[in-house]
């Protein structure tokens, strides 16, 4: 889905972004589902995840799990 369609949600930055825009966005979508876009390319394309699956990967990233892919 193109994030440029979803015009009627507040997009959500981390508080841990960097200064040059190197971060996701998050917005609640109507029914519950979770779009993610890249905050520099804000017209791209947007992933579409239940609150499910967006609960387990946060979940996930505060157990450390995804901690060997950033070095």
């Amino acid at each position: 889905m193109g994030a440029g369609a979803l015009a009627a949600v507040t997009w959500i930055k981390s508080s841990h972004s960097n200064a040059t825009g190197n971060c996701v966005e998050l917005a609640a979508l109507p029914g519950g589902r979770i779009a993610v876009r890249n905050s520099r390319d804000p017209q791209g394309p947007a992933l579409v995840y239940t609150r499910d699956e967006i609960a387990a990967f946060v979940a996930g990233a505060r157990d450390g799990d995804f901690d060997g892919m950033i070095g």
